[in-house]
């Protein structure tokens, strides 16, 4: 299952939302897709929409989706990787009225950069590729089994347990 939010921002993300119902309809994506829509006015015509989720809802998605789609929105991406996830950040762009400035742009592109643990789409013409490639490219990513946090959970345990004997 595909899980798709663009958060509470009161602007449309119609540009993402269109593009997985048109990729859904056009069978480039075969499996379960349900979107959070928030705000938008496109209405997904191929995928399961919900315009708000309730905390719960939005937990059990995000645990259940193989793959996370969300916003360059800071809190939902970190959602996402709270469960293991590597999530594909398709920030809100200003020239696309998505947003007041390109905030979330800059914010991805240093994410990206400095933790390597989502995978930035800027262009939504090349979200295709990312979901197909997306088990390759999660290889090279921080997060999971690979995690910083993990390791450092572990080594920490290690520590405690060692000081305990």
């Amino acid at each position: 299952m595909i899980f798709v939010t663009v958060g509470t921002h009161e602007q449309p993300f119609n540009r993402l939302i269109k593009k997985v119902d048109d990729l859904v309809a056009d069978g480039d994506i075969r499996e379960k897709v349900i979107v959070q829509t928030g705000f938008s006015t496109y209405v997904p015509k191929h995928c399961e929409a919900h315009k708000m989720m309730s905390f719960d809802e939005m937990q059990q998605a995000l645990k259940d989706a193989r793959i996370v789609i969300t916003h360059g929105g800071p809190s939902s991406f970190i959602e996402a990787l709270q469960f293991g996830k590597v999530p594909i950040v398709v920030p809100r762009q200003e020239k696309y009225h998505e947003h007041v400035n390109d905030h979330q742009v800059e914010f991805t592109k240093l994410i990206a950069k400095r933790m390597n643990n989502i995978i930035p789409v800027y262009d939504v013409n090349n979200l295709l590729n990312t979901i197909n490639d997306y088990n390759e490219i999660t290889k090279i990513k921080n997060s999971g089994e690979s995690s910083n946090n993990k390791q450092f959970n572990e080594k920490l345990e290690k520590i405690v347990t060692d000081l305990l004997k």
